[in-house]
């Protein structure tokens, strides 16, 4: 069992050294070759070089028997001219008749002027062409020999020169163009490991990086700052700094990715929440009238004298008006979230906003209620006539019921920059600042800073909510500014070009017709 952990780190050692390996191997094969190929072809033609002096001094020394014996034609076994014409010691020569047998043959030798060849020695010559070329031939005790036949008349020379000396030179120069191969590849493999080495270094980073992004928690918790490759192994100049360029581009892709994720999440995460408080808030709401109209019926159902009739069906009446209203808040705030296309016609918002005031004036009489318009100004939108009275009823609800009684509540409808803007502003106390970043958010309610003391009074918390849904199905938007004794309502949508006015007009005609 303890030599498996050793075989696979020896396994994960050799992958991770392979393609230093294949590196080395792939270049000292190449060193090799070319260091082969160099030491055939100085060889080669080394060879060609002596063999070619060789030839020549085979060549000479056979024209200068061939005239030596022409001296003296009439003694065809003659070879006194070989110690009188200076020849080099191993050279042999030879006389033969016409029929090309040899008649007579001797060799230069370093004791003695002249020794006569042996028979055998004899027939390893017999048969030499007399083309004047050269031809080698093995001589039994005498060695190799270039030797070549020269004809003059009735004159044939044989003459040869070992070719031991030549063949001993290639040899040598053999073994020292493989002593300085050997040497060469062994400097050259040990540099080459150094550069390799050196130069496979930043993919030793890239991968200590990658190997780190990958213990990093990447299925859950937050995203945080993954490693990146150095500047410096990242440079799109080298085969390397390619590698850790795009490595970085990945991580730069996934952190976005997992950036994304995460703010989904969040999104999905604050929907659910926002989801689980609207149902309660929904079903407190809801459960408020139902259980009035069940205590209510109860009591009758039981006995109608502990409780007058009338007053009775009042409550039941009273709750479920409460509860349908509820209702329909949440219906329409579900098609405004569905998308749903609302009805779209030309509304002016002067006078819609003058008659929301009236009405407001009638509901609430304790309140100073007043309207500012700006004259001469186009106050008209493209919109939901009936939605839009909506909000601004809303906004001056939520004034008349948040404010205690004597509040100044004024509304105002100006034109500016293309657009409609409607601002409904009071002097009471103001939105808490606590509850001022979610007063948009559906079921919130002001606390008792803000309330009347009749908490009945008070609103189911979508009137706002309803508000800006509607805003922004129209293409505008609601903001809200309070303080202390100032709190202002803006409402800004698109106003009513001319052009969509004169395609309505035309429209509503066909319609008409």
């Amino acid at each position: 069992m303890s030599r498996r952990p050793n075989a696979r780190t020896r396994t994960r050692f050799l992958r991770s050294r392979s393609l230093r390996t294949r590196l080395l191997v792939f270049v000292g094969a190449t060193l090799v070759v070319v260091c082969v190929a160099a030491g055939l072809i100085t060889t080669f033609f080394q060879r060609a070089y002596l063999m070619g002096h060789l030839d020549d001094r085979v060549r000479s020394a056979a024209e200068l028997a061939l005239g030596e014996a022409s001296s003296h034609p009439d003694t065809d076994d003659d070879l006194a001219f070989l110690p009188d014409s200076g020849q080099p010691a191993g050279m042999l020569s030879a006389r033969l008749d016409e029929d090309g047998a040899i008649v007579s043959a001797a060799v230069v030798t370093p004791d003695a002027p002249t020794r006569d060849l042996s028979t055998r020695q004899r027939t390893a010559l017999a048969g030499v062409r007399a083309d004047g070329a050269p031809h080698t031939r093995a001589v039994p005790g005498l060695g190799t020999y270039r030797v070549t036949v020269l004809v003059s008349g009735d004159v044939r020379v044989l003459a040869g020169l070992p070719l031991d000396d030549v063949q001993d030179m290639i040899s040598g120069l053999v073994m020292i163009e493989t002593a300085v191969a050997v040497a060469g590849l062994a400097a050259a493999g040990c540099v080459c490991a150094v550069v390799i080495r050196r130069q496979l270094r930043p993919l030793g980073r890239v991968a200590a990086t990658a190997a780190e992004v990958s213990r990093a928690p990447l299925g859950h918790g937050e995203v945080t700052a993954l490693p990146r490759v150095p500047e410096r192994d990242a440079d799109p100049g080298s085969e390397a700094g390619q590698v850790g360029a795009a490595l970085n581009h990945l991580l730069d892709h996934v952190e976005s990715s997992l950036a994304e994720r995460q703010r989904g999440e969040e999104r999905m995460r604050r929907s659910e929440e926002r989801m689980r408080r609207f149902l309660a808030d929904a079903g407190h709401e809801l459960r408020t009238p139902l259980a009035s109209i069940v205590g209510y019926a109860e009591l009758m159902n039981r006995g109608a004298g502990r409780v007058e009739p009338v007053l009775a069906w009042r409550r039941v009446s009273a709750e479920s008006a409460r509860m349908t209203g509820l209702v329909e808040d949440l219906l329409l705030l579900a098609r405004l979230d569905e998308g749903r296309p609302l009805q779209s016609a030309e509304v002016d918002m002067a006078g819609l906003v003058a008659e929301a005031v009236w009405d407001a004036r009638a509901a609430g009489s304790g309140h100073d209620w007043r309207l500012e318009l700006s004259l001469g100004a186009p106050m008209s939108v493209i919109g939901d006539e009936a939605r839009l009275r909506q909000v601004v009823a809303n906004l001056l609800s939520n004034a008349r019921m948040h404010t205690p009684a004597g509040t100044r509540v004024t509304a105002s409808v100006e034109s500016a920059d293309g657009r409609c803007v409607i601002r409904v502003r009071d002097n009471g106390p103001g939105i808490p600042p606590t509850l001022l970043p979610t007063v948009f958010d559906r079921f919130t309610r002001a606390d008792t800073s803000r309330s009347r003391a009749d908490a009945n009074s008070g609103g189911s918390g979508l009137g706002l909510a309803i508000a800006a849904a509607i805003s922004a199905a129209h293409g505008g938007r609601i903001q809200v500014n309070s303080g202390p004794g100032r709190t202002e309502f803006t409402i800004d949508l698109p106003a009513a070009t001319g052009a969509e006015v004169e395609a309505r007009a035309v429209s509503g005609n066909g319609v008409s017709v």
